[in-house]
């Protein structure tokens, strides 16, 4: 029974990590599934030390099936090495927390020496808005999204993402290497089984990078879309990601006592990645994703 249990577990598991975009979506469980998929890594240990206690060469082999699928699909990911070189901006993005108390203690961290911070779940008069509007010069805020730069922002307007408030914006800001294009969205959440709705403004968010045609484009925020999940293939590519070009590891942002996936991104174009990472925020359950990137001639 072991043996047979620990041969058919590592075939499952294999399935599912390299054939994981050919599953039915059950209702939007999938793309759930697909957010949480490094951490099926986890069962692969268990079921090396059941393979080793059943001394059965068949057994072992079969269980290092799906520690192989997973070393090709994430190794590079953890033996990846920031390209580093110069850069021309500083960048952030967080969800601080419509209820944090701590939000201007997040701030204050985040945003240090930062050349752009886009922010969502922002309060009306909160705490979190008058410590960046003590620190940028210029700022662009729409309901609960923002952004605030250390160059001027030339244009700005509220972006539509399909929801029937205001979750998205597009700033041109004005850089000192030529304008850049940023966008800061946050999508609608995705649950267990209630995915469409966010599904649906990842659509809203694709036709708009397609539509713009700046030669350099940022787009930042909590877009409730895992590395991993199948649906943000609709946006990476076009764009990159700076945490797959310049990160180390996973660079999980949630929840932030214990990150297992990442919902809160930095996407571009016409840019190069130098360095990414994830840095702590004071009373959000989000961590900060934050880049450097050089705006590509």
């Amino acid at each position: 029974m072991l043996r047979q249990s620990i041969i058919v577990t590592a075939g499952a598991l294999a399935l599912t990590l390299g054939g994981h975009r050919l599953l039915p979506e059950l209702g939007g469980f999938t793309p759930v599934l697909e957010s949480l998929l490094p951490w099926l890594g986890v069962v692969v240990p268990v079921l090396l030390v059941g393979a080793l206690a059943t001394r059965s060469w068949q057994v072992i082999l079969a269980a290092l099936v799906p520690a192989t699928v997973w070393g090709l699909m994430f190794g590079p990911t953890l033996l990846r090495s920031p390209p580093g070189g110069p850069s021309d901006l500083s960048v952030a993005t967080l969800n601080v927390g419509a209820t944090n108390a701590d939000s201007a203690d997040a701030m204050r961290t985040v945003s240090r020496d930062r050349d752009l911070v886009a922010v969502q779940e922002l309060t009306a008069g909160g705490p979190a808005a008058k410590v960046l509007n003590d620190r940028f010069p210029y700022r662009y805020r729409i309901a609960t999204v923002g952004l605030w730069s250390r160059f001027p922002i030339a244009e700005a307007r509220k972006a539509d993402i399909g929801l029937d408030w205001a979750r998205a914006l597009r700033a041109v800001v004005v850089t000192p290497k030529g304008r850049l294009t940023v966008y800061v969205m946050h999508l609608a959440s995705a649950r267990p089984g209630q995915t469409a709705q966010r599904d649906e403004t990842l659509s809203y968010a694709r036709r708009m990078v397609d539509r713009d045609d700046s030669e350099h484009l940022l787009l930042l925020g909590d877009l409730n879309t895992a590395t991993t999940d199948r649906k943000r293939s609709g946006l990476v590519p076009p764009l990159s990601d700076a945490q797959q070009e310049a990160g180390t590891g996973f660079g999980f942002t949630w929840p932030a006592s214990f990150p297992v996936t990442r919902p809160d991104h930095i996407l571009y174009r016409g840019m190069v990645a130098t360095r990414a990472g994830v840095e702590r925020a004071a009373g959000s359950d989000h961590r900060a994703a934050v880049a450097s990137l050089r705006l590509a001639a």
